[in-house]
């Protein structure tokens, strides 16, 4: 079966080449934006944040044109999730490969229209081609493939291609992608792809880190700007506290694939006039921690540190995510070595993420998902996102292949 998969993609090169194009171009032309709710006025042409439902329609007229079966889920209407299916889900395996819907806004800077696909050199360019509408099409394309030479009666598995709301921006709702999928249980699969980590298909995601962000707030007395001595400003304590931020050590042990935790200092608010001697600042705080790190542990670190400076600031745990990490002698990245190696002449090597993807969630959840796809991880989130073609048909080669091994 996997020598007739092989022989297919080399075969029908061109005519997969103009599949993925046109329905890449068809993709990215929907502005599909998500951004934070407070952010929204900015963009106009959108009645929502994401507006998945826009691409989903694409994804959902492919799976009737194959005739694959799907599923749509939708925590509210217009955020739309879809789930294709492919096999006979007898043996309890299932291969779950999610891309999301929503992108990124385009930004400035592009030498083209942004939702106007344009190929040049080998390279599609448009927002959205990479992150993370390319992939979604190579799983597409992948899905058809099997169905053909293979035919799903074959598969006593199942192959989930799935297209996701709720990726790039959080809403104060909470979420309507991955984590509403897994709250709900409408999904369960046994392992799960994420191509939304770029590295050419030469890196393994098996790690990343957690994410927390830790909000301290310093507290003064508002005075008249002309009798300062009636107050106590409190953008200068908090002043006080930064300085001595910027050199705190943390307590954390090197992990062999994430290495160190990081800080980032975000976001500072304070004062309402220049006139005004502020009552309170507050400052944002981003930590991307390692295994062994806990985020009550870092927060507690942070408030120590601020009540050196005065005893009234306080510190409070906005978000966090764990960080995570799977073994890399698994049964899932044993077939995506072998078979790169095998078809691609190089094997990917597992390392790990500060910034996160579907796969942390998943993997949270009890789920064995890695980070692996296509495209440069430089291409993400930039004017001019681009993604080589020649790589969304390997990859959808290679997504049929080890879909085989697995299921």
């Amino acid at each position: 079966m996997k020598e007739k998969i092989k022989a297919y993609f080399k075969e029908n090169r061109e005519a997969v080449e103009k599949e993925i194009i046109d329905l890449l171009g068809s993709m990215v032309k929907e502005r599909t934006v998500n951004v934070a709710e407070e952010k929204l006025s900015e963009h106009p042409y959108l009645e929502m944040r994401g507006e998945e439902y826009r691409v989903a329609e694409i994804v959902k007229d492919y799976f009737d044109k194959i005739g694959m079966p799907y599923v749509i889920h939708e925590r509210t209407k217009g955020r739309t999730n879809i789930i294709g299916r492919l096999g006979r889900d007898e043996n309890d395996k299932r291969l779950f490969m999610a891309a999301h819907l929503d992108i990124v806004p385009a930004g400035d800077g592009w030498d083209t229209d942004p939702f106007t696909p344009v190929l040049k050199e080998g390279y599609l360019y448009g927002r959205g081609v990479l992150d993370n509408k390319g992939p979604l099409c190579s799983a597409l394309v992948a899905a058809r493939v099997l169905k053909e030479v293979v035919g799903g009666e074959n598969i006593a598995g199942e192959l989930q291609v799935a297209g996701l709301a709720d990726e790039e921006a959080m809403g104060p709702d909470g979420d309507y992608g991955i984590a509403y999928l897994l709250d709900e249980k409408l999904i369960n699969p046994t392992y799960a792809i994420i191509p939304d980590v770029g590295e050419n298909m030469r890196k393994i995601d098996i790690a990343e880190k957690g994410r927390i962000e830790v909000k301290v707030t310093a507290r003064g007395v508002q005075a008249h700007g002309s009798t300062p001595e009636r107050g106590v400003n409190a953008i200068f304590k908090m002043a006080r506290f930064l300085a001595k931020l910027e050199e705190m050590e943390m307590t954390y042990t090197i992990h062999p694939v994430l290495g160190h935790p990081t800080m980032n200092l975000g976001e500072v608010h304070g004062g309402a006039a220049p006139n005004i001697v502020p009552g309170e600042c507050s400052a944002i705080i981003d930590f991307r921690l390692v295994p062994g790190q806990t985020a009550d542990g870092m927060r507690k670190q942070v408030e120590e540190l601020a009540l050196t400076v005065a005893d009234d600031f306080s510190a409070e745990l906005l978000s966090a995510t764990e960080p995570h990490e799977i073994s890399p002698d698994n049964d899932l990245i044993k077939a995506i070595q072998a078979n790169s190696e095998d078809y691609l002449d190089f094997r990917p090597e597992p390392f790990g993420l500060g910034g996160g993807t579907f796969a942390k969630t998943l993997n949270l959840a009890g789920i064995t998902a890695v980070g692996f796809g296509p495209g440069d991880d430089t291409a993400f989130h930039v004017a001019n996102e681009r993604v080589e073609l020649a790589q969304l048909v390997d990859f959808a080669c290679l997504i049929s292949l080890v879909s085989l091994d697995l299921l």
